[in-house]
Parts: structure tokens; C-alpha cells; sequence
């Protein structure tokens, strides 16, 4: 049985022309000879009447501090609306189709109600479907824990949901399709003369994932990876194969030749970024640095961009909790010092390790157009540079233009 897993986004299932559009994409697959596994999003953005921000804004009206367990219940529901209402489209076009909830797709979690992992995948009722020749409609972004609670798996879940469905199956391909024409060396909106990339590593998009570009989730890349199943990242509305996302191994053995020398992949930005620096007690710098990190942890503040000297810390947080980071660090005895409206551009790409001058080449780029920066950090395929908000756009532009992605 050759199986394919396609998932579909909120914007591709938003209207019944969109709709339409997802059971074209399914009759090519099951055309192909394939077994099909579809999963889907809530329909549309919010505002939108099944959209899950418009179910949360719906509960927090009536109880802004709504349990985690019971916002987990009724955040399911745009989804197994999705499912079935696609589930209906098939039926009227004469396929055979099933829709299922994540509990009934064998997804088990933890109970870390809102951002839930996966523990394992159970797919007997899935394979039983697809040994009937149906094609199976699953409910994303949801499963079931082991108490038997419905869970929701956080930022990207449906995503998440079909890369480890497509792992649980071994399938031979994960079709993520969404409003995009695939991964671009940069954000289109900033680059007027952004190019969609035909491949990238896992490794690849997992960091441009994490740093900013937005069209898949990284903790679906990394299931992925587990079994080696390449990824296609697709538009729904557009015929093009979009991006394939693989090991290089894969590539090869898929006929898709030599990897391109490209130094770097892409451009990615994060806005809203504060950055926080704190001088540290000479009598025993380790220990408060120890401390420093171990209270905002305690107080679930998630810190980035993390540069940790024998006189300073610095580090950023994201906007939005920039303030209670500052509370906390006072109540321990902590002054930071806080540069607001900061943003993170980084340099992605394979290709950068063990390669002299990529540096170099960022500092002159930033610094011809007059950009300071104000922190930066390295890996083995990212630069990071931290850089004020106003100067993001034009950081990016520059940093395209210098390695030539255009």
C-alpha cells in the first residue's frame, strides 16, 4: 500500500470554492495510485466563525481564566468541523470517505493540556479504513491522552499531527499544503525578489522554522526526520510541487542530483523581541547566572539569544512578557537593564559550517546600510544578529542581497 499524508490549512478549507480546490488536490493523489490520509486545520482565520481563535475569544467573554482541560475540548471542535464537512465534499464527488477525531486516529498524547506531545501513534482503525480503499479525513491538532482527555498539541499541530501520522504509516510522502507556493529565501512581503526554494535539508528548515518563517512547524520537521520521509512543503492553489524538504541522502536516491553550493538557504526574521542584560555579582557569577535563568524558567518565561560572560547575561524574551521578566528578576534580587523593540534576523544555511568569511560578509551587509547590531550568536547553519525593530525590514533586504539570493 503506497500511502500519502495530506494536510491542509485553515485558508486552504476557509470557503467551498477553497474546498473544492483540497478535493482536486486529493483525486490527483488517490489518481496516483495512492492511499490517502488527509488532515485538516480549522477552517479560515480568526473571525471566521469555526476558526479556533474565534471558539477561544467565544469562551473567554464568559471566563477569561477558562481551565486548560475544558479550553482543550472545546478548541477540538474546529477541527472535527473541518474533517466532517470535507468528509461530505468527498462523499458528493463518489469517493468513499471517513472522518476521524485524533482519538479515533490513535493519537496519543501527554496531558500538557494547549501544547500536548505526541507519545505514540496507534493506526489499526486508519489502516483498517484504508484497506476499504476510503480515503481517511483526520481531525488535526488534537488526540487523546492517556486518561482519555482530549488534548490540543499547541502552535502548528495539525502540522504536527500529519508529519506523525505519516511516520505512524510510513508513508512514502507528507504533503503540507497551505496559501504559499512553498519555503522562500525570504519573507515576500519584505523581499520583493524572494525565490522559492526547490529543496532544503531538515536541519534547514527546522532553523528557519524556529527563526521565523512560518509555513511549517519544526517539531513536525523533526518527527519527520525520524523515519527520513521527505516533506513536501505546497500551495494548494497552485499546481507547483513547492519545496521538498529531506535529507540529502533522500534527495539523491530520488534522482534529484547534486546539491546546489549555496552557502546560505534564507533569510528569517522575529520582531518584538526585548533584549535583557544583567551585571553579575563577582563573588559568584555562575551561581547568579544559575539563578537568573532558573527563576524566569519557574515562572514559565521562555528566554532566546542567550550570551552568558563572566561579568554579564544578556538574552531576549519576546515583547509581550518582557515585563513580568523584569518583575521576576526583581523579586530575586536581579536589575536588568532593558532595550525594547529589538528584532532577530538570522542567516540560515547548511552550507555556512566550517566556511571562513560569512561573518564578515553580514557585518559589512548591516553595515553599509547603517545597522548596529546589537548581539550576535552563531551555530553551525544559523548567524543570528539582533538588531533594532525599525532596521529589521532593511536588515533583511540587505542580508538577501549580499549572499545573492535573489
Amino acid at each position: 500500500m503506497r500511502i500519502i499524508v495530506q494536510k491542509f490549512g485553515g485558508s486552504s478549507m476557509a470557503s467551498v470554492a477553497q474546498r473544492q480546490r483540497v478535493c482536486q488536490r486529493i483525486s490527483e493523489a488517490i489518481q496516483a495510485g495512492y492511499s490517502v490520509v488527509v488532515v485538516v486545520s480549522a477552517m479560515g482565520r480568526s473571525g471566521d466563525p469555526y476558526a479556533t481563535d474565534t471558539l477561544i475569544n467565544l469562551i473567554r467573554e464568559v471566563f477569561s481564566d477558562f481551565p486548560k482541560r475544558e479550553l482543550d475540548l472545546l478548541m477540538s471542535c474546529g477541527e472535527i468541523i473541518s474533517c466532517t464537512i470535507l468528509a461530505a465534499n468527498l462523499m458528493q464527488l463518489g469517493y468513499d470517505a471517513v472522518a476521524l477525531t485524533g482519538r479515533d486516529a490513535g493519537i496519543i498524547t501527554d496531558s500538557n493540556f494547549g501544547d500536548a506531545r505526541i507519545i505514540r501513534i496507534i493506526p489499526t482503525i486508519i489502516l483498517e479504513h484504508l484497506k476499504k480503499n476510503k480515503v481517511v479525513v483526520v481531525a488535526g491538532f488534537q488526540g487523546v491522552s492517556e486518561d482519555g482527555d482530549i488534548t490540543t498539541l499547541g502552535r502548528g499541530g495539525s502540522d504536527t499531527s500529519a508529519c506523525a501520522l505519516g511516520v505512524a504509516l510510513g508513508a512514502e510522502v507528507i504533503d503540507i499544503f497551505t496559501d504559499v507556493e512553498g519555503i522562500m529565501t525570504a519573507d515576500p512581503r519584505i523581499v520583493e525578489n524572494a525565490r522559492l526554494l526547490e529543496m532544503v535539508t531538515y536541519n534547514e528548515i527546522c532553523h528557519l522554522a524556529q527563526q521565523g518563517a512560518k509555513v511549517i512547524h519544526p517539531r513536525a520537521v523533526e518527527i519527520a526526520m525520524q523515519k527520513n520521509i521527505p516533506v513536501r512543503v505546497r500551495s494548494t492553489f497552485s499546481d507547483s510541487l513547492g519545496t521538498l524538504v529531506s535529507s540529502l541522502s533522500k534527495r539523491m536516491e530520488l534522482g534529484t542530483g547534486i546539491r546546489s553550493d549555496q552557502l546560505i538557504t534564507g533569510v528569517t526574521q522575529i520582531p518584538n523581541v526585548t533584549q535583557l542584560s544583567i551585571t553579575l555579582d563577582q563573588a559568584n557569577p555562575l551561581e547568579a547566572s544559575a539563578r537568573i535563568f532558573g527563576c524566569l524558567a519557574q515562572a514559565g518565561i521562555s528566554v532566546d539569544f542567550i550570551n552568558v560572560h563572566p561579568d554579564v547575561v544578556i538574552f531576549t524574551v519576546a515583547e509581550e512578557v518582557a515585563e513580568k521578566a523584569v518583575r521576576i528578576l526583581r523579586q530575586h534580587n536581579f536589575e536588568p537593564r532593558t532595550r525594547s523593540n529589538c528584532a532577530k534576523v538570522s542567516v540560515v544555511g547548511a552550507g555556512m559550517a566550517g566556511m571562513p568569511g560569512v561573518m564578515a560578509s553580514i557585518v559589512e551587509a548591516l553595515a553599509q546600510e547603517d545597522i548596529p547590531i546589537l548581539q550576535s550568536a552563531d551555530s553551525h547553519t544559523t548567524i543570528w544578529c539582533l538588531v533594532e525593530r525599525r532596521y529589521m525590514e532593511k536588515a533583511v533586504r540587505a542580508l538577501h542581497r549580499a549572499f545573492q539570493l535573489g
